[in-house]
């Protein structure tokens, strides 16, 4: 990936207060699923990029971004941070930071190493955690006052300790971290609608862009505005947020065995994803440090892997900024849309059963190449289900919620023909939609007219991502048609056979 992160197969899961009205910024559900990436097998399709994908509310990509970082392969802080980090307690590695064809930055074999040996034992006092220690202490005591949640606690103080440059304690660890991480958060509106229309990963991305923005907002008119002095706008804006926030999404580590808890890890970040690798970070109590434990063996020179979680090429592109080639990902999957027709007579019941149960008229449902969750099924029995089946609107818009302790797979015989059939049509204009849009992209007529050269770089780079990514997520609706189709066509030829049977008794009867 451009420039990896750690979230795990616990993975990045942020709900930034327990009081929504004053944090807004969450995850959306998550579907978890890993992408293949290998040096060797090349199954990663990317472009090579002079220019960062960065970009604020305009087209312009001459944004300077914020004034710490590196650029997202550079190699000149590599040395520094593996020194600060050797001084700090970190134990000699069998690892070190090299350019890869595989996150232009990666964590490369040194020696051999053994399948099943731990790695990074990386100790606890360099963790950044919501409870370190602020260089600032006056702001971060001003946070802690006015009871600021973890993530934009952590956002906060990772901007306070980038803008007091070398008098932080954590100066070598900023100045190896990207400048402008890859991420969605740096796609403009226009060109999450021009690439990413057919996607319902655009929409997650807006979503999150806004959430950022708005906790930033929350954040600078509440407590920055009030303590200028602590919080200077030249520091703390929105531009340093979106870095921060950028850093958070792809780097931070949820640690199961420190009872979930949320850090950054010097050095351990450092890793790339493959979907092929099934170890992951965590607390060790026994080395008192965080470490992986290796599935397979390297050999020195070869890039070590670890797994973000289970997740989706959409979901991939929205935190770390890449797209794994199609097919390469085994748990990949698409949002289908489906939607309660107003025309229905008994709409405003269904409607009512869907929302006691935290549902909408409109929701998306994952579709992986294997099939289906059992909710999409539940919502399509819903939405197909005669008036005389109003009794059974409650349980199935309960089975759509998952908030059910009833059967799990619950089947309707009297109507899966017409359920399935519902979900067939919105699956083929799904298809219709992504099929447009990349032959569109194929023709050629996606107009890239750029003077800019580095500018021209950063549309063909997010183009191709865009149809990466638009590419896999139709090949898995192309799946689902056709598992729909067969279905359909079983059931058919059952009723068919069951006709024929019964007219064959009533001859013999007659």
């Amino acid at each position: 990936m451009a420039e990896a992160s750690i979230i795990l197969q616990t993975s990045l899961i942020p709900t930034f207060s327990q009081n929504p009205s004053q944090y807004t910024l969450k995850t959306h559900s998550n579907f978890y699923f890993p992408p293949s990436s290998s040096k060797r097998s090349g199954l990663f399709h990317r472009i090579r990029c002079s220019v960062s994908t960065a970009s604020s509310g305009t087209e312009s990509a001459t944004q300077a971004g914020v004034p710490w970082g590196c650029d997202i392969d550079s190699l000149e802080n590599a040395s520094s941070l593996q020194e600060w980090l050797s001084e700090c307690g970190l134990p000699a590695q069998k690892m070190a930071i090299q350019k890869v064809d595989v996150g232009e930055r990666g964590l490369v074999a040194l020696k051999n190493i053994r399948k099943g040996e731990k790695l990074l034992f990386v100790p606890p006092t360099l963790f950044i955690t919501a409870d370190s220690e602020w260089s600032c202490r006056e702001a971060g005591e001003v946070l802690k006052q006015y009871n600021v949640p973890d993530w934009p606690l952590l956002a906060t103080y990772l901007i306070s300790e980038a803008g007091l440059t070398n008098s932080s304690r954590w100066s070598n660890y900023i100045s190896a971290l990207p400048r402008q991480p890859y991420s969605l958060l740096y796609w403009t509106r226009s060109e999450l609608d021009r690439y990413l229309e057919a996607s319902q990963i655009r929409q997650r991305a807006i979503e999150r862009i806004n959430d950022v923005t708005g906790t930033y907002n929350d954040l600078r008119d509440r407590i920055f505005s009030k303590y200028p002095d602590l919080f200077p706008e030249k520091v703390f804006n929105m531009e340093s947020f979106k870095w921060s926030f950028g850093i958070l999404f792809s780097r931070l580590v949820r640690l199961p065995s420190m009872d979930g808890r949320v850090a950054l890890v010097p050095w351990a970040d450092m890793l790339n994803h493959n979907c092929e690798v099934e170890t992951f970070l965590d607390y060790d109590k026994s080395s008192q440090g965080v470490v992986f434990t290796t599935d397979r063996a390297y050999q020195p020179g070869e890039q070590v892997f670890i797994s973000y979680g289970k997740k989706s090429n959409g979901e991939l592109l929205l935190s770390y900024g890449f797209v794994p080639r199609e097919g390469t990902n085994p748990r990949d999957s698409v949002e289908l849309p489906l939607s309660l027709k107003k025309s229905d007579k008994c709409y405003k019941e269904k409607l009512e059963a869907l929302k006691k149960h935290g549902l909408s008229a409109s929701q998306c449902f994952p579709l992986q190449v294997t099939g289906w969750p059992v909710e999409l099924m539940a919502y399509a029995y819903l939405a197909v289900s005669p008036p005389s089946m109003k009794n059974r609107f409650d349980e199935m818009a309960a089975a759509a919620s998952n908030k059910t302790t009833s059967k799990k797979d619950p089947r309707y015989p009297e109507i899966e023909e017409d359920a399935l059939q519902f979900v067939l049509d919105t699956c083929e204009a799904s298809i219709s939609k992504y099929s447009k849009y990349l032959g569109v992209f194929a023709s050629g007529t996606m107009d890239l007219d750029v003077t800019n050269p580095k500018l021209l770089n950063r549309k063909v780079f997010l183009k191709q991502l865009a149809v990466d990514l638009c590419t896999s997520e139709r090949r898995i609706l192309f799946r689902a048609q056709y598992i729909l189709r067969r279905r359909l066509r079983d059931i058919r030829n059952g009723e068919l056979r069951a006709l024929r049977i019964f007219d064959g008794l009533r001859k013999f009867f007659n």
